[in-house]
């Protein structure tokens, strides 16, 4: 087993190639500050470019998953700027500028970016109360699975303030505009069920069988695939499906398939016809650069 140090999250790689990122303040239920921000964004950095990592399960330490935005912190409690005056284009032209990074990007939104741009599926095992950035981070993630006892909310009404962490982008792809717009307005916490049955979560158990449930779901994606392979399925999951026309698609699909085919493609056609296990070398720690991704995606949070 391998480990990563951190302050407000622990980060262990199993052998069998689970890692499990579990968010670590349980004395305030897990509640989000802008440390937990910078070490959000490291480990999943790190994550893409750690080969023991073949898919990843995020958590909470003690009875919650994440209660929001840390609500104590003096000043800006969001660590936003407020003298600052900037346009979205700003941001737009100048991502990396220190001072829009520091005082004007959304922390939430630095994580759920992060998390887009990971190379490994991602999991969310939600244990627990998740409000705020604990309902909106895990949009980001590809399967949300929780307890039983798991409450969730998309508070910001309540607060005065709007969803960050680029939720507005990935929330209707979960579940639909209309929905995403009812938990928005409404702003009220819903059970698990009713987050299940809107289709938020892929599914709800009992608290004791939930991280188990979510270490055989990560199991069945990576044992026996092309790291590679499911790093591009991903990659191309998330950016075609908001193509403006399926030719996109299909372009991005033909060079990925030309390519793969000649790699790890020949491995897994001549494992299939001899019915042995494919031994597939190519490591989403080396991604090829064919695929012509987004150049936003190589922006430093």
């Amino acid at each position: 087993m391998t480990e990563r140090t951190y302050e407000t999250l622990t980060y262990e790689v199993d052998d069998e190639g689970i890692a499990t990122i579990t968010l670590s303040r349980p004395e305030a239920m897990n509640a989000f500050t802008v440390q937990m921000h910078e070490e959000l964004v490291d480990v999943f950095g790190h994550v893409s470019g750690d080969d023991d990592a073949k898919v990843v399960i995020v958590t909470g330490a003690g009875r919650a998953f994440c209660a929001g935005m840390d609500l104590s912190r003096e000043g800006n409690v969001f660590g936003i700027d407020e003298e600052q005056v900037v346009t979205p284009a700003d941001i737009q032209e100048r991502p990396g500028d220190p001072e829009l990074v520091d005082g004007i990007r959304d922390t939430g939104g630095k994580v759920t970016l992060a998390i887009f741009r990971c190379t490994k599926p991602v999991i969310a095992a939600i244990n627990g109360a998740a409000v705020g950035i604990g309902a909106t981070m895990p949009c980001a993630m590809d399967f949300r699975l929780a307890s039983s006892s798991a409450r969730i909310g998309f508070v910001f009404g309540r607060l005065g303030i709007v969803p960050e962490a680029a939720s507005s982008w990935f929330l209707p792809r979960v579940v639909g505009l209309e929905s995403a717009l009812e938990l928005f307005y409404t702003a009220e916490i819903r059970t698990a069920q009713e987050m299940h049955d809107i289709g938020y979560l892929r599914s709800v158990h009992e608290p004791d069988e939930l991280m188990p449930a979510a270490r055989e779901l990560a199991r069945r994606l990576v044992a026996g695939r092309s790291p590679v392979s499911t790093a591009l399925m991903r990659w191309m999951v998330y950016r075609n499906s908001a193509a403006t026309h399926p030719f996109d698609a299909h372009a991005v699909e033909s060079i990925a398939m030309q390519q793969t085919s000649k790699g790890d493609g020949k491995e897994g056609v001549a494992a299939f016809l001899a019915k042995r296990e494919p031994d597939f070398t190519a490591r989403a720690s080396q991604m090829p650069d064919f695929v012509p991704w987004d150049s936003r995606d190589e922006i430093v949070p």
